[in-house]
């Protein structure tokens, strides 16, 4: 099975500290917005804690896809969220054209 980190940057994903640090940044912009950050920045510091002395490479690049997953999880996500937020505007844009157009269209 390939490794999910192809799908990031190769500094981040060859680099067990940078890796650790993006998580850290998604845990306190997820915390940030769900006023949960202290909880996620400890589960992903105690995930981190617990597997720092592990020496099995099947095992760390395990590890660090499943970090890869978690990092391209949330990605998607707030890319899907961006999207529906540009939908719903252009909706509400070309509503209100409608609008513009009926009025001037009465007022002839």
């Amino acid at each position: 099975m390939p490794s999910l980190q192809t799908a990031l940057p190769p500094e981040l994903a060859n680099n067990a500290t940078r890796l650790y640090r993006e998580c850290l940044r998604r845990a306190k912009y997820i915390g940030h917005r769900k006023h949960n950050t202290e909880l996620l920045v400890d589960l992903v510091r105690q995930q981190f804690k617990k597997n720092m002395h592990e020496t099995d490479p099947e095992k760390i690049q395990k590890l660090k896809d499943d970090a890869a997953r978690g990092l391209i999880n949330h990605i998607l996500y707030e890319s899907e969220q961006m999207t529906e937020k540009e939908e719903i505007l252009l909706q509400s844009n070309q509503a209100k054209d409608v609008g513009v157009e009926e009025l001037v269209t009465d007022g002839q």
